[in-house]
């Protein structure tokens, strides 16, 4: 890899059309290619990659980018995306490129072993970290995730959709549906906050007490929430009427909370949404699923297991996601990786994969290759 794409500034920035199937947002919008431009940078944005949003081509071209066909965007020195390289895309990655996008390696191994033998230097949103650890890169995407979840899972519990009948607020004189939520971080956190302002009665689980009672003052409804263990676990998922999934291990593999004989006991109508499947998944009988084709039963269960949720609202979701980017997309492109890992200290965590090393030790363990410490990789 030519030692100046981590050293020098990027005089220029792709944004391919995605491909993930059902994949309807783009990595820019009309505003941040201007403020790009405006930079002195030369921004390319691949024909239709805004469609699905709503943003035509003509938004773009009037920012400033040059409208490209696939192979130019991918060309760029900075190519930002949305989603993983599919594997139709694995032949475009070089070693003398920046990806900054939703990497997931944990999930997909085989889109890591692709940027290892490309020596691509992969940088991903879901891993920068703060120091407090909150991760600002990913934390819009699990916050329309969560309240996806929620809507999600209320329509999943109609009869047409497979599910009991059960209105997920219940009515005068009716029980409520039961929601379980696992996991109090963002995704968790805003699943149960929707649920119960749609009546539900939820229980909130996670294993930090201290996460939980600093929730504890924007409770409302019929919220309660619960410190987690497995035998709760064991004695909640069967009552529950959705489950859903929302546990995260930054860079690794969502551990399995729940097993093929917990979504036996189930009962039959009931629902699953599991958020971590873009990390593996944390229900044993969890499989992904794509939006146009969303749900499988097994056990009399619905699962619902889409990897790439926000892709169904792609307005709002492009324009979160950009809104949190932006800033670090033009720290990277603006004066190249390692100044602005030394200018915002949190990107040194988004490193994935330089020069055919891993530099992130979740991701190495999900892909049990040894680590390297991410300053040593930029060197």
């Amino acid at each position: 890899m030519a030692h100046s794409v981590l050293t020098a500034p990027m005089a220029s920035i792709g944004v391919p059309t995605e491909i993930k199937a059902d994949e309807q947002r783009v990595a820019l919008t009309p505003d941040g290619v201007r403020e790009l431009v405006t930079q002195g940078l030369e921004v390319r944005v691949q024909h239709g990659a805004g469609a699905g949003a709503g943003i035509g081509d003509d938004a773009f071209a009037a920012a400033g980018a040059r409208m490209v066909d696939r192979d130019e965007a991918w060309a760029a020195h900075l190519v930002v995306k949305v989603k993983e390289p599919q594997v139709e895309e694995f032949g475009l990655l070089r070693d003398d490129m920046v990806l900054f996008t939703y990497l997931h390696l944990a999930a997909y191994p085989q889109v890591g072993q692709a940027l290892l033998d490309a020596g691509t230097t992969g940088v991903a949103y879901e891993t920068v970290q703060l120091e407090n650890g909150s991760l600002p890169l990913l934390a819009p995407m699990s916050e329309i995730a969560g309240r996806l979840a929620a809507q999600v899972g209320a329509r999943l519990l109609e009869r047409p959709n497979g599910g009991r009948g059960v209105l997920i607020g219940g009515c005068t004189g009716v029980q409520p549906a039961r929601v379980v939520v696992l996991g109090a971080g963002t995704v968790g956190w805003n699943a149960a906050r929707l649920a119960a302002a749609m009546d539900a009665e939820v229980m909130l689980l996670d294993r930090s007490p201290e996460r939980l009672r600093s929730l504890e003052a924007d409770r409302r409804g019929r919220l309660m929430s619960v410190v987690s263990s497995r035998g709760l676990l064991e004695r909640l998922v069967p009552t529950a009427d959705l489950l859903i999934g929302a546990v995260l291990t930054p860079g690794g593999r969502a551990p399995t909370l729940v097993d093929d004989d917990m979504v036996k006991q189930m009962k039959p109508g009931s629902a699953i949404v599991d958020v971590a499947i873009d990390q593996g998944g944390c229900i044993a009988t969890s499989r992904e699923t794509t939006h146009t084709d969303p749900t499988i039963n097994i056990h009399g269960v619905q699962h619902y297991a889409v990897g790439n949720m926000p892709g169904a609202v792609p307005f709002t979701s492009t324009e979160a996601l950009v809104s949190v980017t932006l800033p670090y997309i033009l720290g990277i492109a603006g004066r190249g990786l390692e100044e602005a890992v030394t200018e915002r200290p949190e990107l040194l965590s988004g490193l994935n994969t330089v020069k055919g090393a891993v530099c992130h030790p979740g991701v190495a363990k999900a892909l049990n290759v040894p680590p390297r410490h991410p300053m040593a990789c930029l060197r």
